[in-house]
């Protein structure tokens, strides 16, 4: 039986794309502008889709988010708040699963950093 192998895009709208796809490569080091394919390592993904009513994603005209995976959460969380962009914890959200952080894109997208378990130190 043939089957889904692995997510080949996430495509989304923006007030002005070249901007937000440079903010994504110069803070998260997603995308590579000029080739605009972002190689991935392979690991965990996880699809969920959540309840329609849900507050986790914040405003409630929000219908996404996305989870970037990373190897070191205090280091991406540092390199962030050294560039001015504000990082979001919450003791809840850290779990057996891994660790978790959220900051928003300049148009207000939530971003989720997950640090998985098999990584954490």
């Amino acid at each position: 039986m043939t089957k889904v192998t692995g997510i080949g895009g996430f495509f989304f709208r923006a007030r002005d794309p070249r901007a937000l796809a440079a903010w994504y490569e110069t803070h998260l080091g997603v995308n590579d502008i000029a080739a605009a394919v972002w190689r991935q390592e392979a690991g965990t993904t996880v699809f969920a889709p959540f309840a329609h009513d849900t507050d986790y994603f914040g405003r409630p005209d929000q219908v996404w988010m996305i989870n970037f995976r990373v190897d070191d959460l205090d280091a991406m969380m540092a390199k962030l708040k050294e560039a001015g962009i504000a990082v979001e914890t919450r003791a809840e959200w850290d779990s057996e699963i891994g660790r978790f952080c959220r900051v928003h894109d300049p148009e207000g997208n939530p971003v989720e950093l997950w640090e998985p378990a098999d990584t954490a130190v």
